[in-house]
């Protein structure tokens, strides 16, 4: 009875859960783009073909136990002595093989075509946007643009983004789960992403590698909008937000949690994180990896090549 109650028990657990999780979709299942869209039926496809192969084995298993189980007239059966046979040596090394070589093949055409413009938006100049990461916050350059922008994307929908990433310091993971898969963000080289939203909303970005203090609030915000209203986001920009300057950027790069900020002009025309500019400003011993006033940037910061330049 107790074993029964057990059962029962985790039973009501599995449907609770299953209740719970249906009432909103989780969002790598609920895509918003073409890459998304590929990459969540790799997954769906995975979890089916795993459940497949789990689910034989284990009705293999129920029959081969039940089979062979002790019975009254096998109690004293001795099997005869097997020298062991090739055909079931082969097969179970087989199967397995089989088993990768079916989850390889779609999974390797998956990445290779989520690793340049999506299919149908090959016609489309794709928007350029830089993207630095740093301790802990998001950096958005917009170069054709001229626009700098701190945890937030204002991107067009139905236009392909071209993601050119790159760290201001430790090495971080760029995610925006509605819309593609993460890519790592690292010191002194540059990784690249391609992504399409088809249709307009706001969406959640975040890093997903643990980097300290202020990693729980190292998410963005996505905003999808039409042609019109992205060009009319730039000239409101062009209009009200100041002036990005190296002082600024300095501050920006400080190991602070910030809000949302929007400047003219990009980082990019002083210093290229991707290609050897990561400790320009920012001695990551100055701080100690801990969380300081988002004002404080204290004057020992500034590395040695830096106080060259300005000399």
């Amino acid at each position: 009875m107790k074993r029964v109650r057990s059962i029962m028990k985790l039973f009501i657990l599995f449907v609770a859960t299953l209740a719970l999780t249906a009432c909103e979709p989780l969002t790598v299942f609920d895509p918003q783009g073409p890459v998304a869209r590929n990459l969540s039926d790799l997954i769906i496809f995975s979890i089916i073909f795993m459940a497949i192969i789990v689910i034989t084995v284990f009705i293999l298993f129920g029959v081969i136990v039940w089979k062979y189980r002790e019975r009254e007239d096998n109690k004293d059966y001795e099997p005869p002595y097997e020298e062991g046979s090739r055909a079931l040596e082969i097969t179970w090394f087989l199967i397995p093989v089989i088993i990768v070589i079916a989850l390889t093949i779609p999974t390797v055409i998956t990445i290779s075509d989520v690793e340049d413009v999506p299919e149908g938006y090959e016609d489309q100049e794709p928007l350029v946007i830089h993207v630095t990461s740093a301790d802990w916050k998001w950096i958005f350059s917009y170069p054709e643009q001229d626009i700098e922008t701190v945890n937030y994307i204002n991107i067009p929908a139905n236009r392909p983004i071209h993601f050119k990433m790159t760290s201001a310091g430790t090495m971080q993971s760029f995610w925006i789960p509605s819309l593609g898969g993460q890519k790592y963000t690292m010191a002194n080289m540059e990784t690249q992403l391609f992504l399409v939203a088809d249709r307009e909303g706001e969406y959640i970005g975040r890093n997903t590698s643990f980097n300290g203090e202020g990693y729980a609030h190292m998410d963005f915000e996505v905003v999808a909008q039409s042609a019109s209203g992205f060009n009319e986001w730039v000239e409101e920009v062009k209009d009200t937000a100041n002036d990005l300057t190296e002082d600024q950027y300095e501050e920006i790069l400080a190991p602070t949690v910030i809000g949302r900020q929007t400047y003219n002009g990009t980082h990019l025309q002083w210093i290229d994180h991707a290609h050897g500019g990561s400790d320009k400003y920012i001695d990551p011993d100055a701080y100690d990896g801990h969380l300081i006033d988002s004002k404080e940037v204290d004057d020992d910061s500034v590395t040695d090549s830096d106080s060259k330049d300005k000399e």
